[in-house]
């Protein structure tokens, strides 16, 4: 489960050209689980509608101090809200917020609300770096409320500098470390992607993992608080707060992996199994003909793991093709504490794809078997059951 998910969070939208970045910021928020009400300025609507936001949310958006289904809707957004997030805060919001000015729905709204407050302020650059922004920004951060961004890049009007608004992503990612981490001081490693072993300079024999299951576990447990480290075939992008170590071969994954001694281990590599004993150093011809390939096992690198003295809590990926039986047989012989197993023919659960339908399967053979869902979501479920496993150890 999400860090967001359940959460009441309070939207406000006000008058500056990032308002349009709003609205996706307002679907992350519903795609981690959160349950969202938008207010807005008058200012606000001239970048964005209501209409958006209302399809969005299912809810009407809080526009009004006095024309609202609301009978005091600030005050009742206030007392609703777990957590108030401002996106774009123009130099006005700021100024209002830090003086405690509240003549609009949306500065009333912050001062009614005992929640954490999470502002992501957008203006240009001249403003941002103004004396009078600069104090109203260290008051808001004195009196608790926390800052993302900005950034640089391109500004209203054409311009480009300092003062853009935080991008919805990392805005999303702020909210969710306002509440409790529980994987807060765990060391956790992470493996990602297909391994490549070179039968010369430029061909290997590899797989077909796009590592999104893998990086998606990792970029999770950062969210929760964990120092991640992700081992990884894989060039895909990672959460800020990743230490990533880039790999090709099982070889070289597997010599990564016995420097790091975490506190819980996730497996979801794709190594191969096999490789050729002899890599040539030149470029293979086709008037040599077809090469003799002689292959010898790589490195099991999950086994590794689990034969170590101090075996950190583990977590094994079986990619399987039909039956899961072997898979159910794994989980014992590998001396998991859970092996996640996948049927990579099925619709929506192979590799490269944003969804995954995974069965969970305990060492004594136990098995759950979840619906197809986004790998994002599959991540979040792993991670409350490890959670759930390692309390349950003690």
């Amino acid at each position: 489960m999400s860090l967001l998910a359940g959460r009441r969070v309070v939207l406000a939208v006000t008058g500056g050209v990032a308002a349009y970045k709003a609205a996706f910021l307002c679907r992350l928020l519903l795609e981690q689980g959160a349950e969202v009400r938008v207010v807005m300025t008058d200012d606000a609507t001239n970048f964005v509608g209501t209409t958006t936001f209302a399809a969005l949310t299912g809810h009407p958006v809080v526009r009004s101090l006095f024309e609202s289904e609301l009978v005091s809707p600030h005050t009742d957004l206030g007392r609703w809200a777990d957590l108030v997030i401002v996106a774009p805060a123009t130099a006005a919001t700021v100024a209002r917020l830090a003086t405690g000015m509240s003549e609009e729905v949306v500065s009333a709204t912050l001062l009614a609300t005992r929640a954490p407050v999470l502002i992501a302020p957008a203006m240009h650059t001249e403003m941002w770096e103004h004396p009078a922004t600069r104090r109203n920004i260290a008051v808001l951060e004195r009196d608790g409320v926390r800052i993302v961004g900005p950034g640089s890049g391109a500004l209203a009007g054409g311009d480009i500098g300092l003062g853009r608004m935080a991008e919805p992503e990392e805005i999303l990612d702020a909210a969710a470390a306002m509440f409790p981490r529980p994987l807060e001081g765990v060391e956790v490693l992470v493996t990602a992607g297909g391994t490549r072993e070179a039968i010369d300079p430029v061909r290997y024999i590899g797989n077909r993992s796009s590592g999104k299951m893998g990086h998606a576990i990792a970029d999770e447990a950062a969210r929760r608080g964990a120092a991640v480290t992700l081992v990884t075939a894989s060039s895909l992008p990672s959460h800020p707060a990743v230490k990533v170590v880039t790999v090709e071969s099982a070889q070289e994954m597997a010599d990564a992996v016995a420097a790091i001694t975490p506190d819980i281990a996730i497996m979801a590599a794709a190594v191969a199994d096999f490789r050729p004993i002899n890599a040539v150093t030149d470029k293979l011809t086709r008037s040599e003909g077809p090469p003799d390939l002689l292959l010898e096992p790589t490195p099991d690198v999950l086994a590794s793991v689990a034969n170590r003295s101090e075996r950190p809590f583990l977590v094994g990926f079986a990619a399987e093709t039909g039956d899961l039986s072997r898979a159910v047989e794994k989980a014992r012989r590998k001396k998991v504490d859970l092996l996640v197993a996948n049927d990579v023919t099925e619709e929506g659960a192979g590799f490269s794809v944003d969804t995954n339908q995974v069965t969970v399967i305990s060492p004594d053979g136990q098995s759950e078997p979840w619906e197809l869902m986004p790998k994002t979501e599959v991540a979040a479920r792993l991670w409350d059951l490890i959670i759930e496993r390692r309390s349950d150890q003690g």
